[in-house]
């Protein structure tokens, strides 16, 4: 049987996506530096996350 969600989870994972939007958007309004830097910020925590989860899996 499938777990039923939670509805305050889907509205805090809807937040947290919107959230995200409304960050790339901040950084366009900003210039190309500010999204040259939230792209590498983004870069180095997704393979940060890779490298932390290889280490403790």
């Amino acid at each position: 049987m499938a777990r039923k969600r939670n509805p305050v989870s889907s509205i805090r994972s809807w937040l947290y996506g919107l959230a995200r939007f409304l960050g790339d958007v901040q950084a366009l309004s900003k210039g190309p530096e500010a999204v040259a830097k939230r792209a590498a910020r983004k870069a180095a925590g997704r393979a940060m996350g890779r490298i932390l989860d290889r280490l403790f899996k």
